[in-house]
């Protein structure tokens, strides 16, 4: 039962930031912050609507349980790329930061969907 709860927070909290990362991607231009770390990190305007279409489609992966695993493992990559990119641009603290929204994904998925129907 616990694990059941865990996992729900956990499902509540992933799917949240995904739909919130989707926004701020979209409209990334009225934060300045955004722009400097997208600039930061070498992401091109042109990849920014890219990039929110995956973190919609990750949210959603996540809502649906035949496709929890799939959304959890595109989740991972995510994060690991931007980690990949920071720790090109020498960004550490961004690397260190990310450490704990790589270890959700993988969380999620050793707990399981905590909604299963019999």
């Amino acid at each position: 039962m616990m694990k059941n709860i865990i996992s729900a927070v956990l499902l509540l909290i992933s799917v949240t930031l995904s739909f919130k990362h989707a926004w701020d991607t979209i409209h990334y231009k009225n934060n300045p912050e955004s722009v400097k770390m997208m600039e930061s990190l070498g992401i091109s305007e042109t990849f920014t609507p890219y990039l929110a279409a995956v973190a919609i489609v990750v949210g959603v992966l996540l809502l649906i349980p035949r496709t929890f695993f799939v959304g959890n493992m595109l989740n991972a990559i995510l994060i690991v790329m931007i980690m990949g990119l920071a720790l090109r641009a020498g960004n550490y603290r961004m690397v260190l930061i990310e450490i704990p929204f790589l270890a959700m994904p993988l969380v999620m998925i050793w707990l399981k969907y905590p909604f299963k129907f019999k």
